[in-house]
């Protein structure tokens, strides 16, 4: 019991600590891989996740930005529009897009990561191209990057953008069976492993989702302590 300021004699009145205001994050991707990763990151902050389940059905849009971050903001903008139907304005549409930058590809698969050949392919087939492709230049350089653009949308306004990025380069040949995507052909040389030698904790401490992914709880923090 922590006495009160009216003075001597008054009675003493126990003081509760502020509850935090837990964010409603609508996350809009259907990629479970993803959706398990942002889970584990956001895990332990003040935050409500829904997915595009919570929604009416509402189609994909063309990614047609020329940017990671024009395609993250292009489907944030599209699935709040959608998310309207909540009637929430103070929920938040998160939606990020990503993908392997390999500079002796010229920066391909990049953008079109997921479409890369065609939308349908596996990545063991998306694997041997790019092998094949590095195997025609010796000379040139294995680096790649991993990056992760995000962008945040309440109502119909992007309030908040950012970027994570994780450098390596393309391993030898697939190498892991954790992780997904283009994870058994980036090695990340700090570890002296590719991201599916490692686990999840492992991969998100270091890994572009996981940084972009914590400079939005930093983000969504100073927004409640600003508010």
């Amino acid at each position: 019991m922590i006495a009160d300021d009216r003075g001597p004699g008054s009675a003493s009145v126990p003081r509760h600590p502020r509850r935090t205001r837990r964010t409603r994050l609508l996350i809009a991707t259907t990629n479970r891989d993803k959706l398990r990763e942002i889970h584990a990151v956001m895990a332990g902050h003040p935050v409500e996740i829904l997915t595009l389940a919570d929604l009416p059905p509402v189609e994909e849009p063309d990614e047609t930005g020329t940017t990671f971050a024009e395609n993250a903001r292009l489907k944030a903008l599209h699935y709040a529009t959608a998310a309207l139907s909540l009637h929430d304005p103070s929920l938040l549409t998160v939606a990020e897009d990503s993908g392997l930058v390999v500079d002796a590809l010229d920066g391909e698969p990049g953008v079109r990561s997921a479409r890369f050949l065609r939308p349908d392919a596996s990545y063991a087939e998306r694997f041997d191209v790019i092998y094949r492709v590095l195997a025609t230049q010796p000379g040139r350089p294995r680096t790649a990057r991993f990056i992760c653009a995000l962008a945040a949308v309440r109502g119909t306004d992007v309030v908040f953008e950012t970027t994570g990025t994780i450098e390596g380069e393309v391993s030898p040949e697939p190498r892991g069976t954790n992780g997904f995507g283009y994870d058994p052909i980036f090695h990340y040389p700090p570890y002296g492993r590719t991201l599916a030698e490692v686990d999840d904790e492992q991969k998100l401490l270091v890994a572009h989702r996981g940084h972009a992914f914590r400079n939005l709880a930093t983000w969504l923090r100073s927004e409640s302590q600003a508010s």
